[in-house]
């Protein structure tokens, strides 16, 4: 059984500030690779244990790497809903904690 998908204001807020091209290669990541096995670490998907990011979440918070943007996201098992929270974008020598404590301006 497939995992419902949910976005917060803050994730819609974010990628409305993305380019097209950029915005549109999210969301189909975030439909293949989050809809089955949403908490399972692969090459572009992994889990942050004790991270504690700025925006609201619900521990553990994962990664899903989409080029140079991460999507954070939270799974609720037992709703089986993923609550997509943020996307933000990653230049080169930020680590995640940088990208997580400030909001893009792209």
């Amino acid at each position: 059984m497939a995992y419902g998908i949910e976005t917060t204001d803050l994730f819609d807020e974010e990628l409305k500030a993305i380019r097209a091209f950029d915005r549109r290669r999210i969301v189909d990541e975030i439909k293949a690779h989050l809809t089955d096995q949403p908490t399972s670490g692969t090459r572009n998907r992994k889990c942050l244990d004790d991270f504690v990011p700025s925006f609201e979440h619900e521990p553990p918070v994962w990664e899903l790497r989409v080029g140079d943007y991460r999507v954070f996201y939270d799974v609720d098992e037992t709703a089986r809903i993923v609550s997509i929270r943020a996307v933000r974008l990653k230049r080169p020598g930020q680590t995640t904690q940088e990208i997580t404590d400030e909001r893009n301006d792209d």
